[in-house]
Parts: C-alpha cells; sequence; structure tokens
C-alpha cells in the first residue's frame, strides 16, 4: 500500500489499515523515527488495557526492595 505526503506534510492512512487497527478520528499516534523509516504507533487509552493481563500468575515476582 503507498500514501502520498501532501503540501501541507499530512499522510493519509490508508482505510484497510485503519480498519483493521480500530483507528478512530483525533486519536493520538506517536511517532518514532528509526534507520530511515518512519513508525506510528497508535496510544491506546488506559481504559483499553483494563484486564488484559487478568490471569497472569504473579506469584512468582520479586519485591522492589529485593531487586538488584
Amino acid at each position: 500500500m503507498q500514501t502520498t505526503i501532501s503540501t501541507k506534510y499530512q499522510v493519509v492512512i490508508p482505510k484497510p489499515v485503519r480498519e483493521r487497527l480500530g483507528l478512530q478520528p483525533k486519536q493520538k499516534l506517536t511517532v518514532l523515527e528509526k534507520d530511515g523509516m518512519i513508525i506510528l504507533i497508535p496510544q491506546t487509552p488506559l481504559e483499553r488495557l483494563r484486564g488484559i493481563a487478568k490471569k497472569a500468575d504473579v506469584g512468582d515476582f520479586r519485591e522492589k526492595k529485593d531487586r538488584f
């Protein structure tokens, strides 16, 4: 897929990508540049992250004071 940079330096994210990633208008993106590439990372609201580690085993973690 390709897109074009406008004269105002704006880029349109193709519709199939927007739909696949569930991007919404006014959603924030983090922009990274690495090795000549531009990487866009959608910022996820904290509410959407609630419960993602619900069944994680936390019994094997050390307390902060015990870490090196």
